[in-house]
């Protein structure tokens, strides 16, 4: 079965095979998903796998009949707008699909584009209850989106920056040959974040190593590296700390490759995105990924999982799957059904309690931050067909071997929010 993109806009229905049979096309009320995301510029690329995610778990809950209710079984229907990695047209984009009638808005790449849509959509909500909406987020992961800015209607389901840091950390601290790294991010609140939570780790976990750079760059705007890393190279750290996401990243570690820089690079999404093909054997034994989940993860449900992803998307530039995206769209499936409404405030309140599990991999929704709590690993880069790396990603030859996993209870931290409840 083929993705079939139905045009409205800039809008587009998946699973239209399903969606438009007589039977379905007699469903009352549809669950809308609004997915707002940078699906075209520097990090188009990004947003496209975002969408390949979603669209695969939408199309397995209809094809289960869709959500029970008492009103029958709803289908979901995914539509996508292009915010073009811009607050500004991220929140033209939420007006746009409030006025099409969406009752769920999906983002995630960009912090600051989620920070924006939570104040628009709290304002919204307040101003016409009669359309409220509500916020799941799935890659958005400034700390502060659920602490300070916490909201009723936000749920995110990926860990937070401050709780990869600390995965990291746990890979990082144990290397005891280890007396200096590069700190280098995106100017933004999310790397700005990553960057302030390494040095308060790093002075926690191992004051023996010192930092030798501190930097941050332009976002989604360098197209030459070369400078960074010649700079790293020149600085003789020993590793690399970075938040870098997208082309961001992968244009980094390509640099570094060329400049010759031959030290670690402790990444949040070093795994994939041509991260590893653009490294080769220069990244073997020297990337380290934190995810919540990674294809070499063991046991027979997580390879089921991701072998299942490859039938459905064979292209190797296809390959980048989370199982964080997955357990979303059941959760908010979940929800819907628990509360037996499409209503906004009663599917929070299920959703608040949401437990669901995929590939081996149980969270649940922490209900005083809207916090996904779910395991977490960390991976390094090897040459596929290593012990434990049976799978690679992209077609690239080298994959992550699973060196840390840490359970749910070990990555929670504690959250500031005070959480503001509809009356």
């Amino acid at each position: 079965m083929r993705l079939s993109f139905i045009f409205r806009r800039v809008a587009v229905s998946l699973a239209a095979t399903l969606l438009l049979s007589p039977s379905w096309a007699q469903s009352p009320a549809p669950i809308k998903l609004a997915l707002i995301e940078g699906l075209s510029g520097p990090f188009g690329n990004t947003g496209e796998a975002v969408v390949r995610n979603i669209a695969w778990a939408v199309e397995r809950v209809n094809a289960r009949g869709g959500v029970k209710t008492p009103q029958g079984l709803l289908p979901m229907v995914l539509e996508r707008y292009d915010s073009k990695g811009q607050s500004e047209e991220a929140l033209s984009a939420l007006k746009s699909a409030i006025d099409d009638g969406a009752q769920v808005i999906l983002q995630g790449n960009s912090s600051a584009n989620a920070a924006a849509l939570i104040d628009a959509i709290n304002k919204h909500n307040e101003r016409e209850p009669a359309k409220r909406v509500l916020f799941l987020n799935y890659s958005a992961v400034d700390p502060i989106l659920t602490n300070e800015k916490c909201s009723f209607w936000h749920f995110r389901f990926d860990a937070h920056a401050d709780m990869r840091m600390t995965a990291l950390m746990q890979v990082l601290r144990e290397d005891k040959k280890l007396q200096s790294v590069y700190l280098i991010g995106q100017d933004y609140s999310f790397g700005q974040a990553v960057l302030r939570e390494a040095k308060r780790q790093l002075a926690d976990k191992r004051p023996d190593v010192k930092v030798v750079g501190d930097e941050l760059h332009p976002m989604g705007r360098v197209k030459d590296f070369l400078p960074y890393a010649a700079k790293i190279k020149a600085s003789g750290a020993q590793a690399v700390i970075t938040g870098n996401w997208g082309n961001d990243l992968t244009l980094l570690v390509k640099a570094a490759r060329e400049a010759g820089y031959e030290g670690k690079f402790y990444t949040f999404y070093g795994n994939a995105l041509g991260a590893p093909a653009a490294l080769g054997d220069a990244g073997v034994d020297r990337v380290i990924a934190v995810a919540d989940w990674l294809p070499n993860v063991p046991g027979k449900a997580s390879e089921a999982f991701y072998q299942s992803f490859r039938q459905r998307f064979s292209k190797p530039s296809e390959d980048y799957v989370h199982v964080r995206m997955q357990l979303m769209v059941e959760a908010l499936a979940q929800a819907v059904e628990k509360a037996g409404s499409t209503e906004p405030v009663a599917v929070a309140l299920a959703l608040e309690k949401a437990r669901v599990s995929m590939a081996g991999q149980t969270g649940f929704m922490r209900a005083e931050d809207h916090q996904f709590q779910q395991p977490l690993v960390v991976g390094v880069m090897q040459r596929q067909g290593a012990a434990g790396v049976p799978f690679d990603v992209e077609g690239s030859g080298y994959g992550f071997k699973v060196v840390r996993q840490i359970k749910a209870e070990q990555a929670r931290l504690p959250s500031s929010c005070k959480m503001v409840r509809p009356g």
